[in-house]
Formats: structure tokens, C-alpha cells, sequence
């Protein structure tokens, strides 16, 4: 009776130390409720746990990749898109995790979808196709503050895609062949600007000096006469006779 009691008393021992070990990773950490109500934060490690008396609940610390689905959005400017995007979060306060809230996985989901639809309907959708980085930083900034409270970091948020209707993106291409054309004009019209001003400047230049202008006039003379014509007719000037009759020698 003695050795069965003897080895009875071995088997609870063992049984009792099972039920009391607990180890954890270095990425994880362990809340402790003595009698339900919370006494402790452990690991990593390892520790005893009272049995029956401590429960204790596993947190994991590392960053969460949670994908975001697509949601209807309607911008600013009365545009409905489909967004979807991914955060990284990751758990800094274990105590708080596990009693501030429920769930903490599914709220930082949740949450993480309606503020998308939030932060976005505030915007156009020029700024949502073209100002990608200072929506994701917003997104990022408003779901950080709002889930400090459950002891989560929101470390990154990534807006993936932006879908639009075709009759959207139709609209958008001919917005933009709009635009191409606009510029084509203006850039046109400069040139001429510019080529006009050239003509305007080279006359008053020339204007001053007589003797210039009729060089300038045989100069073009010059270029008619290499050109491949039969006859080129042409009216002699008699501004350019009285200069060549100044020039000449006196006898």
C-alpha cells in the first residue's frame, strides 16, 4: 500500500509540474489571471503557474500582415472606386491586448476597414491616384491613435489597388488626351510667341542701319538665286541705289 501510495503521489507530482510548466517563445508573451483577475505579464521563458488558481493567455508579439478587402468608397468629388490595402500591425502591450478588448485581430480589422472608407471619401480621386504615399501616412496615422488604446502599433499601411468602372476609366483617357492636346496648343503658340518677338527684335536691329538692311537684302536675293528656278523676278529697290551710289567713289 505504501509503494502504491508512493507512486501515486509520484504520478500527481508529475502531472501537477506539467500542468504548471508553460514556455514561451521569445516572440511571445503570456497574461496571467490569478483567480480571474490579472496578475502578471511573463516570458519569454520559462515559468510555474499555480494550477486551477493561474490561467494564463498567449500573445504573440510578431507583425500581423492583415489584407484589408475591397471597399465601395466614394470620393469627394462623387466618384464611387473599389480600394482595397493591406496594414502591418503588431501587438506592444500584451495586458492591454487581451483585456481592453476582445478581439483584438478582428478589431483591428474591422477598424481598419471603415476608416479606409473614411479617409478616402474625404479626397478626390486625382488625390487618391496621385497622392498615394500622404493617403497611406493619414490611413496609418488615424488607425495608430485609435488603437493605442488596445496596446496595438499600426506600423505601415499600403493601399493596393484602385478599381474604377470602365465608364470611369473611359472618362479618365479622354481627360487625358484632353490635356495632351491642351498643352500641344500651348507649347505651339509659345513657339510662335517666341519666333515673332525674334522677327520683331532683328527689324529694329536692322531698321537702325540702312546698309544692313540692304545686305540682308542681297543675302535673301542670294538664296532665291540657289534654288532650282527658271526665272526669278524681282523689283530693284531704290533706297539700294542711292546706298551703293553713297559708297561709291567720288571722282
Amino acid at each position: 500500500m505504501v509503494l502504491i501510495a508512493v507512486i501515486v503521489a509520484a504520478v500527481l507530482v508529475v502531472i501537477f509540474l506539467f500542468a504548471s510548466i508553460r514556455i514561451l517563445r521569445e516572440y511571445e508573451r503570456g497574461v496571467v489571471f490569478t483567480l480571474g483577475r490579472y496578475s502578471g505579464t511573463k516570458g519569454p521563458g520559462l515559468f510555474l503557474l499555480v494550477p486551477f488558481v493561474q490561467q494564463m493567455v498567449r500573445v504573440d508579439l510578431r507583425v500581423v500582415v492583415d489584407e484589408v478587402p475591397p471597399q465601395d468608397v466614394i470620393s469627394r468629388d462623387n466618384v464611387s472606386v473599389k480600394v482595397s490595402a493591406v496594414i502591418y500591425f503588431r501587438v506592444v502591450d500584451a495586458e492591454r491586448a487581451i483585456i481592453q478588448v476582445s478581439n483584438y485581430l478582428a478589431a483591428t480589422s474591422q477598424l481598419a476597414q471603415t476608416t479606409l472608407r473614411w479617409v478616402l471619401g474625404k479626397h478626390d480621386l486625382d488625390q487618391m491616384l496621385a497622392e498615394r504615399d500622404k493617403l497611406n501616412a493619414d490611413i496609418q496615422d488615424v488607425l495608430d491613435k485609435q488603437t493605442e488604446g488596445w496596446g496595438i502599433k499600426v506600423s505601415n499601411v499600403e493601399i493596393k489597388r484602385i478599381d474604377l468602372d470602365e465608364s470611369m476609366v473611359r472618362a479618365i483617357a479622354r481627360q487625358a488626351e484632353a490635356e495632351r492636346a491642351r498643352r500641344a496648343k500651348i507649347i505651339n503658340a509659345e513657339g510662335e510667341q517666341q519666333a515673332a518677338q525674334k522677327l520683331v527684335d532683328a527689324a529694329r536691329i536692322l531698321s537702325g542701319v540702312p546698309q544692313a538692311m540692304q545686305l540682308r537684302y542681297l543675302a535673301t536675293l542670294f538664296d532665291i538665286a540657289g534654288e532650282r528656278t527658271s526665272t526669278v523676278v524681282f523689283p530693284f529697290p531704290i533706297e539700294l541705289a542711292q546706298a551703293f551710289a553713297a559708297m561709291a567713289p567720288r571722282g
